[in-house]
């Protein structure tokens, strides 16, 4: 399995788009618009699914990359920017964007369509000749709102709807890394992947001392239907609340909930290093799970050789998150991605999930263009055909990390368990791990005291398991995996007193890597 996307000229990479849908009716008022997309999204779900009519203006289905990257939207035409802190940005169709969404604004009990105006973009060099065409049926690719994070002088761009049902989020001082979608469905399954689009946004007009904005958007694939309502709030950590009604038309054999999807390539505690003259390259650099049990579990990103699915079975989560732990940019060393502003997300739910498992894919990517790491909820409920099934949960971005009272895993690394010239042929064929924490608890235990190492394996086997003291307040865990041809299944924290003072770290080491 694997995951293929391009570079894109607004947000960093590129993503399928679908579909478009009808208006919602006019008369509704502000909790009946909602409720108005829930019935048309059950009314939905009892038909066969049709795929979206393709209306895409032929001048505009045949642009390559460099045209599509000549159409930009003109900023003084932004919606709202005299009438509210926010304002309303779009995306032109085109190029792999070749099935137009549908936009309506709601201002009390109105409800408008926002038709295409070529009046709202700019045409540069080769895009210009499009002008001479008839781009009647163009519709939007999608939009991006702004709203003033850094300071008061300026509205940055903090919320992008582009492709599918992804959307991506940033706060103060971020730049767009990973991404968020609505749902996913069979991922990294025998089925084939679905990609649930949303069709239709209606957006609510902000007012002029706004400092939330909360649209509403219809979903759609074979498997299911869905009326969505997501409340923003822009600011230090940029926050969606995530209400949720979807309707099965078949059986659902996986249903991803709340997945985000990001890119790690490599890093220093990568296995093959990469001819780069940068130590690492990621959007994400590790999974923290808090667990219904109240654990913390860390568990570090990889690019794998092949696909790896990992389960981290529980009840009752308090969240999960793909986390950017490695926040300085003498880490990454680039001035182009600046990889140390990526935001980290964090997803936690409102109403409480039952039994099931967080899921976490790693997919090999040869480079940075390709999203390949993807994790997301799965109830043990099924979705069958005629079930429907509502969700509610908060997704926010984060600078730091995630705020909890234990030591923070804040260094993996291994390297090869020998000394040269060693007379112990044996020892050159086991690895040794180290592993770093600092932080939390750790800030209040003294370097005499009997910290003691929690370690067990699910599969293979460690020996000489270590921790000690080091500066500054951290500690660190070491042990040695022995030649195996099996993968090795590790966790690890650190206790005092018979109690966890660390988070889980939770690692699987394969040989053949």
């Amino acid at each position: 399995m694997r995951c293929t996307t391009l570079k894109s000229p607004e947000i960093g990479k590129w993503i399928l788009l679908l579909g478009c849908f009808t208006a919602l009716p006019a008369s509704a008022h502000t909790d009946d618009h909602f409720n108005a997309v829930i019935e048309q999204a059950k009314q939905l779900a009892e038909q066969a699914y049709q795929a979206p009519e393709e209306s895409l203006p032929s001048a505009l289905k045949e642009i390559d990359y460099d045209t599509y990257r000549q159409i930009r939207f003109s900023p003084d035409q932004a919606y709202w920017r005299d009438e509210s802190p926010f304002n309303l940005q779009l995306f032109h169709s085109g190029f792999i964007f070749q099935t137009p969404i549908t936009l309506n604004i709601i201002e009390g009990d109105d409800v408008t369509p926002l038709p295409f105006s070529s009046d709202d973009f700019q045409y540069d060099d080769n895009a210009e000749a499009l002008l001479e065409q008839d781009l009647t049926g163009s519709g939007h690719a999608g939009f991006r709102l702004h709203y003033p994070l850094n300071n008061d002088d300026y509205a940055d761009e903090f919320a992008v709807f582009l492709g599918a049902s992804y959307f991506r989020l940033v706060g103060q001082d971020q730049t767009y890394g990973l991404s968020t979608r609505g749902l996913a469905i069979d991922t990294a399954s025998s089925e084939k992947e679905e990609f649930p689009a949303f069709r239709e946004f209606w957006l609510y007009k902000p007012g002029e001392d706004a400092d939330e904005i909360t649209l509403l958007a219809l979903l759609d694939s074979p498997s299911l239907s869905g009326a969505y309502r997501i409340t923003l709030r822009p600011g230090e950590q940029t926050n969606a609340e995530v209400e949720a009604e979807l309707f099965a038309r078949h059986d659902v054999a996986k249903l991803g909930i709340a997945p985000l999807t990001s890119m790690y390539t490599f890093s220093e505690s990568s296995h093959e290093r990469f001819d780069d003259f940068r130590p690492q390259v990621h959007d994400s650099d590790g999974l923290l799970i808090h667990t219904g049990a109240g654990e913390w579990i860390w568990r570090p990103l990889s690019n794998p050789q092949e696909t790896h699915i990992s389960s981290f079975v529980d009840n009752a989560p308090h969240g999960f998150g793909l986390m950017q732990r490695e926040r300085d940019f003498s880490r990454y060393l680039d001035m182009e991605a600046h990889y140390h502003q990526r935001p980290s997300q964090w997803v936690a739910p409102i109403d409480a999930w039952g039994a099931g498992h967080v899921e976490l894919v790693e997919i090999p990517t040869p480079d940075e263009t390709h999203d390949n790491i993807v994790a997301y909820w799965v109830d043990d409920e099924p979705l069958n055909a005629g079930d429907s099934r509502h969700l509610h949960y908060h997704t926010h971005t984060l600078n730091d990390a995630q705020d909890h009272d234990v030591g923070r895993v804040i260094r993996t690394r291994h390297g090869k368990a020998t000394i040269e010239g060693s007379a112990s042929e044996g020892a050159t064929l086991e690895r040794q791990f180290v592993v770093d924490f600092q932080g939390g608890a750790l800030d209040d235990i003294a370097p005499d005291q009997p910290v003691k190492l929690d370690i067990s394996t699910q599969t293979g086997n460690v020996t000489q398991p270590h921790v000690m003291s080091l500066p500054d307040n951290m500690w660190r865990a070491s042990f040695r995996v022995p030649p195996t041809t099996e993968p090795s299944d590790i966790r690890l924290r650190l206790m005092l007193n018979n109690q966890p003072i660390s988070e889980t770290w939770n690692y699987v080491w394969y040989p053949d890597a």
